[in-house]
């Protein structure tokens, strides 16, 4: 008599089909490219995730070449600090890639105020200066450094942080992103300037201080 064998149930096969499915922990931040590169087309409306790619008889080699982090950032404003970004936007041969940079520049005593990437991970790099850098975990404990030329960090994807300039001259850093398009929650902007802005009910109560208070906080950043 032939021994019967017991198949598994179907929960099982479905269980099994979607741990297939499910992304890997260790994926990048953007989707995996499906050719060699996919030259992002600024001029057409954004796709489902990222932009569509130029023709291939239209891409150029300098679309894979971009010189916007050799230029020293304007830093007189209110942070004395300056963003240079070399994400997509910019540099649209990294469309697809799932990498872009930073050039952040610093004037003495500058800050990148308080801060987050939504879709990425932030390492870097002290290119010049003197830097405190620090991020805020989840559990609001501070994790900070005082970095030097050479000198490298790393920042959780989506974790608040910043960096100020504590040397007596400039100061510049290079990051770099595993996100074509990291994006930027900057605190000061989100919390006082949105539009439509939040309302100030909403902002004494979180913050404890009286309605003058907020309103000389968003006056500041009214432009």
């Amino acid at each position: 008599m032939a021994t019967m064998i017991a198949l598994p149930r179907p929960p099982f096969f479905m269980i099994l089909f979607l741990m297939v499915l499910l992304p890997s922990p260790c994926r990048s931040a953007d989707p995996d490219p499906l050719q060699d590169f996919c030259v992002a087309d600024l001029k057409a409306s954004l796709s489902v995730n990222g932009f569509p790619c130029k023709p291939v008889s239209e891409v150029k080699s300098d679309d894979f070449f971009f010189d916007g982090l050799a230029k020293e950032g304007n830093t007189t404003n209110v942070f004395g600090s300056n963003v240079t970004a070399a994400d997509v936007l910019a540099f649209p041969g990294l469309n697809t890639l799932g990498i872009s940079m930073n050039r952040v520049d610093f004037a003495p005593g500058g800050v990148n105020p308080p801060h987050s990437h939504p879709r990425a991970t932030e390492a870097g790099v002290i290119i010049k200066g003197k830097l405190l850098v620090g991020f805020v975990t989840t559990a609001n404990v501070l994790h900070s450094k005082v970095l030097e030329a050479g000198e490298m960090f790393v920042i959780p994807r989506g974790l608040v942080h910043f960096q100020r300039n504590v040397g007596k001259g400039k100061a510049v850093s290079l990051t770099a992103f595993n996100s074509q398009r990291p994006g930027a929650v900057v605190l000061p902007f989100t919390l006082f300037a949105s539009t439509p802005p939040i309302p100030n009910n909403v902002l004494t109560k979180a913050f404890q201080v009286d309605e003058k208070v907020i309103n000389d906080i968003k006056s500041k950043f009214a432009s």
